[in-house]
């Protein structure tokens, strides 16, 4: 195998030719793989039938969600990471808990940058999408780009240089049989899951802030099974500093010899401003409303008292507005 960088977006490479991983063949044939492996439909009680709606407009079934890829990368890399998941899935929190999170950022980045992947090339065979990318924000290509780059740790040595570039929270839920969910943001790069009795809260590209930032509440209940309203409301939490975080993180990429290493340029940067823009439960309180749907909580009891909103956690621990 070769040791470039492989690099999607500089030729907007999204036309099912190529493996969306490697970008390469190695000499073997590339096949479509589905996103959501099988493994995962069975332990959800999926037929793969079940439909979702991209960024389009378009609906489609999850079996119908299918990326190329390398035959070889598929087997050596990919199936064996899928295994490694659907085991430890399978011994529920306890196991998923003790998962390297480079394992499971991987996991959750490889499904991400395929949801990416197939909202990209929708974008350029409708010709929303020019050869130079102009229809596209630069910073969200800039942000896949390095998402790309960093998954290829399923395949390649990537290594982080004294950072993580993710903050990842792992939960035990109170409810042992918790059907099979997910919702993602690609914009932000932030996703969410729960599954029999755990919960799992990613942002891929935030370099750990989200966690610190929520560091608090964060300690207050580690160990503690969350029922469903407090895991939405943690949720709902991520989602928000996820869109209130103002910096586009930087990296410095150096492959060398079959290796990636890939190193964090200060967030600070030339700005003086902080990393989050202000909270504002109002505002909060508007996204708090949509993940706690099922329960039929208006947004005038949550907001009832504008200093402090609704909350199933005690204390709240919320951000403190400004």
């Amino acid at each position: 195998m070769n040791s470039t960088i492989y690099q999607p977006f500089k030729n907007f490479d999204f036309k099912y030719k190529n493996c969306f991983l490697s970008g390469d063949t190695f000499n073997t044939p590339v096949v479509e793989t589905t996103i959501l492996p099988q493994w995962l439909l069975k332990v959800a009680n999926f037929t793969g039938d079940e439909q979702i709606k991209l960024l389009d407009e378009s609906v489609r079934s999850y079996n119908a969600l299918k990326v190329p890829c390398n035959t070889e990368i598929l087997t050596h890399f990919i199936e064996p990471l899928e295994e490694k998941i659907a085991g430890a899935f399978a011994g529920g929190y306890a196991e998923v808990s003790k998962l390297d999170q480079k394992d499971l950022f991987n996991w959750i980045g490889k499904f991400m940058y395929s949801l990416i992947y197939i909202e990209m090339n929708a974008a350029v065979r409708l010709q929303q999408l020019s050869a130079d990318g102009v229809n596209m924000s630069q910073g969200l290509m800039h942000k896949f780009g390095n998402l790309h780059t960093m998954i290829q740790g399923i395949y390649l040595d990537v290594v982080f240089e004294d950072f993580t570039p993710w903050s990842i929270v792992v939960v035990p839920l109170k409810e042992k049989d918790t059907p099979f969910s997910f919702r993602d943001e690609i914009n932000t790069m932030t996703f969410s899951m729960k599954l029999n009795d755990f919960g799992i809260i990613a942002c891929l590209q935030d370099n750990g802030t989200n966690k610190k930032y929520h560091g608090e509440l964060i300690s207050q209940i580690e160990g503690t099974e969350l029922s469903a309203e407090q895991f939405e409301e943690l949720c709902a939490r991520f989602y928000y500093s996820a869109y209130l975080f103002n910096r586009l993180p930087e990296y410095a990429i150096l492959p060398v010899e079959g290796s990636i290493y890939i190193d964090a340029m200060p967030l600070r940067g030339t700005l003086n401003k902080p990393l989050f823009d202000h909270w504002q439960h109002k505002t909060y309180a508007q996204v708090l409303q949509d993940f706690w749907k099922p329960w039929g909580h208006t947004l005038f009891e949550i907001i009832k008292d504008p200093t402090k909103p609704m909350s199933y956690f005690e204390p709240a621990s919320l951000p403190e507005t400004n």
